[in-house]
């Protein structure tokens, strides 16, 4: 597949209106993809088609306009196959999954021992969840302060934001990062997910590391700060970002650029503050290391990185699969729609539309993972 940039972003439209994750990302497995705005080209030379039927999962909506690319692209060129991903965040993707109710679940965040032990009595046979790193990218953090294009903050004045210890955009340790700036008396009003939320996770766990005495809370799906207001979804966080000046939330890159929102830059205590490119982020994903064991592939991240051009507050989005014993009725169509995501074509889409494509070594382990699920 050959996205160009503005095809790309042509067809993020669907996975901007995932509000609250409430709708249905699916399309008919034709070539008419009419539920997109324009017309968009998803045609793959070669894509190994599994059997068709229906698939269920849910989860992840930072990977929303990643899975909506490879679940049209998917539809676009397998007869009869239909991809219904459900965009609830990571925290109810996970509990679907868990329940049996899905064949995979998108997350932010990995599982807790708890979790994986959990999961044994869904996968079959002596089967349990493992994490299959499938995109990455920055958490852009969004703002509305009119008049101010461009603005610098760094883990102690971001953590004192989102803790509602930092309450005007002209307070002096804000103005202090941004020289030469006119910020205005404005309030500040952060917003955070009301949903458990992968994102909100790597968030956590950026501040913490960077800012432990500004951020003391343990990172977590739920979110632990205190005051600021609430949304549910990236989407929501984006809307209020939209409607209300004054206002700071996060969510995936993507979202950020297809609604136009200014994003902040990160002082690290690099020698430049570090922007949230797709490019910076890939260099965050290269210092990752696997710490799964047993053919998991759960990532650790350096969030307190110090390094020249990388951006510090990443996420990985996994899909969350049954290593062994999945349900017979829909195994066949997984392995063949996650080897399409992790394959050549699924993971170029990526860069199109503002997501990091996992590292050829890590990617590769994905792909044999899949290949060997039964």
């Amino acid at each position: 597949m050959k996205l160009s940039r503005t095809r790309g972003r042509r067809a993020l439209g669907l996975g901007a209106a995932l509000a609250a994750g409430a709708l249905v990302l699916t399309a008919c497995g034709t070539d008419d993809n009419s539920g997109l705005p324009g017309a968009v080209d998803f045609t793959v030379d070669d894509l190994a088609c599994g059997p068709g039927g229906t698939l269920l999962a849910s989860g992840s909506s930072a990977q929303a306009n990643a899975m909506e690319v490879w679940v049209n692209t998917y539809q676009a060129n397998c007869e009869g196959s239909q991809i219904n991903y459900k965009a609830t965040g990571s925290g109810a993707g996970v509990q679907e999954f868990l329940q049996g109710t899905t064949a995979f679940a998108g997350s932010d965040s990995l599982l807790s021992p708890g979790e994986v032990d959990e999961s044994r009595r869904v996968c079959r046979d002596g089967g349990r969840a493992i994490h299959l790193p499938m995109a990455a990218g920055p958490i852009a953090l969004g703002y509305n302060v009119p008049g101010v294009p461009e603005l610098t903050l760094d883990a102690s004045t971001l953590a004192r934001i989102f803790d509602s210890q930092i309450t005007r955009w002209n307070d002096p340790a804000i103005d202090a990062l941004n020289p030469g700036v006119d910020l205005p008396d404005l309030a500040i009003t952060p917003f955070h997910r009301s949903d458990g939320s992968g994102t909100t996770e790597n968030l956590t766990t950026y501040l913490h590391a960077s800012a432990p005495e500004d951020w003391p809370y343990e990172p977590d799906k739920a979110w632990r700060g205190r005051g600021g207001q609430s949304a549910d979804g990236s989407s929501g966080l984006v809307g209020m970002v939209q409607q209300n000046e004054g206002a700071i939330a996060y969510f995936e890159l993507s979202y950020a650029h297809q609604n136009d929102l200014d994003t902040v830059r990160v002082d690290t205590g690099a020698s430049e503050p570090v922007e949230a490119t797709v490019e910076n982020s890939s260099n965050a994903i290269a210092e990752a290391e696997v710490v799964g064991e047993d053919g998991d592939l759960a990532l650790e991240l350096n969030y307190a990185t110090r390094e020249e051009g990388v951006y510090p507050i990443v996420l990985v989005t996994y899909e969350i699969v049954c290593d062994g014993g999945n349900d017979p009725a829909t195994l066949e169509l997984t392995r063949a729609f996650l080897d399409y995501t992790a394959g050549e074509e699924g993971q170029r889409a990526l860069a199109e539309i503002d997501y990091a494509p996992i590292s050829d070594d890590i990617i590769q382990q994905v792909r044999d993972r899949v290949e060997a699920m039964d």
